[in-house]
């Protein structure tokens, strides 16, 4: 079976095909991961990291090339692709420059007779399986850090990415990268089914929640750890107190860049009522100004959606809120007939009830809601499966604390001042995942940690 690499701004045109891995593939990569492992783990994590240094140099060479793939293939605008790109080295490079310090062995306990200390141990063989919408970050920056403490990695992005894929593949064979430490696999459903059903160490999975409810049960069957960055519904609450003019710009970007298709956007925007009329008007004014076309122009700024699957999903959400009373304050259109776009959409008079509101909305669609006090902000802010990212608006900063406290979310951002950052831990609670990537938190959650107890009488 042949993956079909689309061009997501034009669906006729046939950018080309990558062939299926098949089973037997499959079980040779995992032999070949198990046997580089034998070696990987035992070198020094500063030989590692000076591998890894040039494999990084590498993909920094070919950015470019990396972030037009992106477009071509997914849609996301050429400058936003870019910024992937250019995001995910600065994320990889922390990593490197960090990562020895960090899983530096500690001493817990020690004295003339004894020394008690923890080490960080590779867990083995670790699959990552990553999603269209920031396909180079969410495959590389995740294969980078299992590599770093020493795990080795079989990597499968997205299968509407096929050409990317093709060309990471190919970089990392380029480089002295010892065999079998990063290899990729190419597929879709089946293909990451058979994978993990393999003799694996460890699942790293960023993606939609039903998909990591399963992986969690394969995980649970064969007792091994599982790292999951799953679906959001990302709260915004706009206090009565907001400086709107300073943070509207921002707020628009949180939800519409990568025309909505991001895990931790704000997806459900919660106003105090006395802004609510202003709130409305302002985004609507951005959005009624998106440059919508093609994605590889540098003036366009709402590509496509990254295939028909998605598209029609949101056009199935919004023709259920219409249903039940909601309003179109703008877009709601499919602006190119046969393609998939949509416009950058605001909907207000929206109900506990909606879809829009009790499900992951995957793209350009923004639901608004007022609020009288802060309680009920809570409340609403909270009514979600998901737990996140999450956005708080205001000019008090005791408010501020007061209300991240009580928002049940992995994250939490103050006005425009972003928490996605190679240092901190990314991540949320309840059905958006288990575990931290990024910072730290996220090296340490790929490794065993090991207590060693030495005799120092002898």
């Amino acid at each position: 079976m042949e993956l079909i690499s689309k061009n997501a701004a034009k669906q006729s045109e046939i950018l080309g095909s990558i062939e299926e891995t098949s089973g037997e593939q499959i079980e040779e990569i995992v032999k070949i991961a198990h046997e580089a492992y034998e070696d990987w783990s035992l070198k020094d994590i500063s030989e590692r990291v000076n591998i890894l240094r040039h494999v990084y140099d590498v993909l920094k060479d070919n950015s470019a090339s990396i972030a037009e793939l992106i477009t071509k293939e997914m849609g996301k605008p050429i400058t936003l692709a870019e910024n992937e790109v250019r995001d995910t080295l600065k994320n990889i490079l922390w990593n490197l420059d960090n990562a020895e310090e960090v899983l530096t062995p500690e001493i817990t306990y020690e004295d003339d007779e004894q020394m008690q200390k923890v080490v960080y141990a590779p867990r083995g063989v670790s699959v990552v399986i990553s999603p269209f919408n920031f396909p180079f970050s969410l495959s590389c920056a995740i294969g980078f850090q299992n590599m770093i403490v020493g795990n080795t990695v079989i990597n499968k992005p997205d299968p509407n990415l096929p050409l990317l894929t093709e060309l990471l593949d190919k970089l990392f064979r380029s480089t002295d990268l010892p065999k079998g430490v990063q290899q990729f696999v190419y597929g879709d459903r089946e293909v990451g089914e058979s994978l993990v059903n393999k003799d694996i160490n460890m699942i790293c999975f960023t993606g939609n929640t039903k998909t990591g409810e399963h992986l969690y049960k394969v995980a649970a069957e064969k007792m091994i750890p599982i790292l999951m960055e799953l679906g959001g519904s990302a709260p915004g609450i706009v206090c009565e107190d907001a400086d709107v003019d300073k943070v509207i710009k921002g707020m628009y970007a949180k939800k519409f860049s990568t025309m909505g298709q991001l895990c931790h956007a704000l997806k459900r925007l919660i106003v105090h009522e006395s802004l609510f009329d202003k709130i409305v008007d302002s985004l609507k004014e951005i959005a009624t100004s998106q440059v919508i076309g093609n994605p590889m122009d540098r003036d366009t700024t709402m590509g496509p959606l990254v295939n028909e699957t998605q598209l029609n999903k949101l056009v199935e959400q919004l023709e259920d809120a219409k249903a039940k009373g909601a309003k179109i304050i703008c877009g709601g259109n499919k602006p190119i007939e046969g393609e998939n776009y949509f416009e950058p959409t605001i909907v207000i008079n929206v109900t506990r009830d909606m879809r829009i509101w009790n499900e992951e909305v995957f793209g350009p669609i923004l639901p608004i809601v007022s609020f009288k006090d802060e309680e009920e902000a809570i409340k609403l802010a909270n009514d979600t499966i998901y737990g996140l990212g999450s956005y708080i608006y205001t000019t008090d900063a005791s408010r501020f604390e007061r209300i991240s406290r009580r928002i049940n979310s992995g994250m939490v951002g103050f006005n425009n001042v972003a928490y996605s950052a190679p240092y901190n831990p990314f991540g949320g609670t309840k059905r958006s995942g288990i575990g931290r990537t990024r910072g730290k938190w996220g090296l340490m959650y790929l490794c065993d940690i090991k207590t060693i107890s030495y005799d120092k009488k002898i």
